[in-house]
């Protein structure tokens, strides 16, 4: 329903470039919008029932379409989420700097500092509640219909607001014109597929409980747009330079008074909850996504408090990079939203008519066709879409799609590689142990090296400590000091070839122990927390990245605390 704060006012940035007379076709493009609204409406209601677990456009296709299809789903859902967080934190902010000016200037500032604290707390772990979004829904809902009566009762707005008008090129009405204006307004259709999503998140009867929110979801989004549509042009409102539409509405219908404030602080909070719901939503596609091998498995790790923070971190830079980008500008990132909100719909309604082929449940031939027609519908206006957009950032979406299923395709076939070489689906034979040469790597005689050769003698019988000479070291002294200490333990001295320990250490392993399984030892000072962790050399770090390259090589990190 937030959309409303940014769906209209696409469509008047459009029309405007035709005048007054442009301004003219808002109601009757945004009837066409309600319209393609209640059909996606009554197929998603299908999608519920087919699919009461959840998972929207991507389960469809998983389950009708094939594996290519779904992470197609995928990468529409994943690039919707993107977009939402960077277009409801862009709207929320044009809302707040309508209401107070001054603010203007610190657009893309203030829509950084809003993502990083959304950011942030979800990474804690802060959960949001069905009751916590119930307040400021039904806050920015009243206020936008207390907007809608009031103006329809007024015969002359309560207040105009001043500023310069949006520069645009002029244009003549024409169907380009409408297309273009009907495919920006398209952007208040997101999130009608959210129900279909989170189906088990309703109480039981789940599926009657998500169709009856899906048709209250749309009868009051299709009120609400065909409302200001309405006072759009009653007013003759038109494009102005930090102040938004729906602000000159409000302003117009209600005054410049507290009234007018609540819906703006309103109208900031819900945008702010829907940036937020994604939050919600993109970490926990992700970790389906790695659960079927399709994204790295970081993915599907939890912190201690319970969260997917890799797709947390994830969607937080991606929605900084669009922010910066676009320097926070609502209307500069409005187009990109509806293209792969439109791909995800179109796979969904091509999957149900799929599903209802295949079952022939009751009523299944009505279904199909329902489905079919909102099918063609969203194809149409996806194609629609594309084509309008295509100069002002559209293209950017049509590259990353295709190029995020390429990246989760490739990641399933290394993981395929993976569990190959893991041999996961076969009984292994008996393990059986085997001769193993333990190396400890050692840079000084000290407590350090006497904790390390402990443990290697802990695990096996034939140890060997060895000691990479560089190039500046007195070497005489060393050998001293080994001999005056006097371990059971023989030493090996190698030549530092490459300034490096890894590669001596490396070379020695791999050319003396021969079908033989190698243990490396390797011992280090754990420092305090914090930022102590830049001080060591990490010339343990340097040694395992070469070990580990290594078949039959097991790395042992012995890190000894502080006191």
């Amino acid at each position: 329903m937030a959309s409303v704060a940014y769906g209209p006012e696409a469509i008047v940035l459009v029309l405007a470039a035709a005048g007054s007379a442009g301004l003219g076709y808002t109601l009757p493009v945004t009837l066409a919008i309600v319209v393609l609204l209640t059909v996606l409406i009554a197929s998603y209601r299908q999608v519920i029932a087919a699919f009461p677990n959840g998972g929207g456009a991507y389960a469809v296709a998983k389950a009708r379409l094939g594996r290519r299809t779904s992470l197609v789903a995928a990468a529409s859902l994943i690039v919707d989420y993107v977009l939402n967080v960077a277009v409801s934190i862009a709207a929320g902010v044009a809302a707040l700097t309508s209401a107070f000016p001054g603010l203007l200037p610190y657009t893309m500032w203030v829509c950084l500092a809003v993502l990083v604290g959304i950011t942030v707390l979800n990474l804690y772990g802060i959960r949001e509640s069905a009751r916590a979004f119930m307040a400021p829904t039904a806050v920015f809902v009243i206020g936008i219909f207390a907007v809608i009566i009031a103006g329809l009762l007024r015969s002359d707005p309560a207040s105009v607001s001043s500023g310069a008008a949006v520069a645009t090129d002029a244009k003549t009405i024409g169907v380009l014109l409408l297309l273009k204006a009907f495919s920006s307004g398209c952007a208040a259709l997101t999130g009608v597929e959210a129900i279909a999503n989170a189906v088990p998140s309703f109480q039981q009867p789940k599926v009657k409980r998500a169709q009856r929110a899906e048709v209250a979801l749309g009868v009051l989004l299709g009120l609400m747009l065909i409302g200001l549509a309405t006072l759009i042009g009653k007013f003759s409102i038109h494009p102005i330079d930090g102040t938004t539409v729906l602000s000159q509405l409000t302003e117009a219908a209600l005054g410049h008074g507290i009234a007018y404030y609540v819906v703006q602080f309103a109208t900031v909070l819900l945008l702010a909850l829907a940036a937020n719901t994604s939050y919600g939503g993109l970490p926990t596609l992700t970790k389906i996504l790695a659960d079927d091998n399709c994204l790295p498995h970081r993915f599907a790790v939890t912190s201690p408090r319970q969260v997917y923070r890799f797709g947390v971190l994830a969607l937080g830079i991606s929605s900084a990079v669009l922010l910066v980008a676009s320097e926070g500008n609502m209307n500069a990132l409005v187009p990109l939203f509806a293209i792969g909100v439109f791909v995800g719909f179109t796979i969904a309604q091509v999957g149900m008519v799929r599903h209802w082929l295949a079952t022939r449940s009751d009523g299944w031939q009505w279904r199909t066709a329902l489905n079919g027609f909102g099918a063609v519908l969203t194809f149409v206006a996806a194609i629609v879409t594309t084509s309008m957009k295509f100069t002002e950032g559209a293209w950017l979406i049509v590259l990353v799609l295709p190029l995020l299923v390429l990246v989760m395709e490739k990641i399933r076939k290394i993981y395929e590689r993976i569990d190959g070489c893991r041999g996961a689906d076969c009984v292994p034979e008996t393990p059986r142990p085997t001769e193993t040469a333990i190396v400890v790597p050692v840079s000084e005689v000290s407590e350090l090296s006497r904790e390390a050769l402990s443990a290697a003698m802990s695990l096996g019988r034939d140890v060997i400590a060895v000691h990479v000479c560089m190039h500046d070291e007195n070497i005489t002294v060393f050998t001293k000091e080994w001999e005056a200490w006097h371990p059971d333990v023989r030493l090996v001295m190698l030549e530092d070839g490459d300034t490096t320990v890894g590669g001596p250490v490396a070379r020695y392993v791999r050319d003396h122990f021969q079908g033989r399984r190698k243990v490396v030892v390797i011992a280090e000072v754990e420092p305090p927390a914090g930022w102590n962790h830049v001080l060591p050399s990490h010339r343990s770090d340097e040694l395992e990245r070469v070990l580990r390259k290594m078949p039959d090589t097991v790395v042992c990190h012995l890190r000894v605390q502080t006191a």
